[in-house]
């Protein structure tokens, strides 16, 4: 379940409270009675574990993407050789 965070516009008091979606917001605050603001902050999802950072994706060596190259490949020597007139 989310996480909203909410903030008196009286005393100022700050909270955050778990809540369904589909639950309705609060507009009483617990301290004052006055009336709750929700404060929505810049970071809506937060990555943690193995795998999110750039370093945990690289094993060993940092030489990127070397696939087979064989040189000359088949596509590059293209062109028809006969010209039959």
């Amino acid at each position: 379940m989310p996480t909203y965070s909410y903030k008196c516009t009286e005393c100022g008091h700050a909270f955050d409270v778990v809540q369904s979606i589909s639950d309705s917001a609060l507009t009483a605050c617990p301290n004052c009675g006055g009336k709750l603001r929700k404060v929505f902050g810049l970071t809506g999802v937060t990555f943690n574990g193995s795998g999110f950072y750039r370093t945990d994706s690289r094993s060993g060596s940092a030489g990127g993407a070397a696939g087979p190259s064989s040189g000359s490949g088949s596509a590059s020597s293209g062109g028809s050789s006969s010209s039959g007139s």
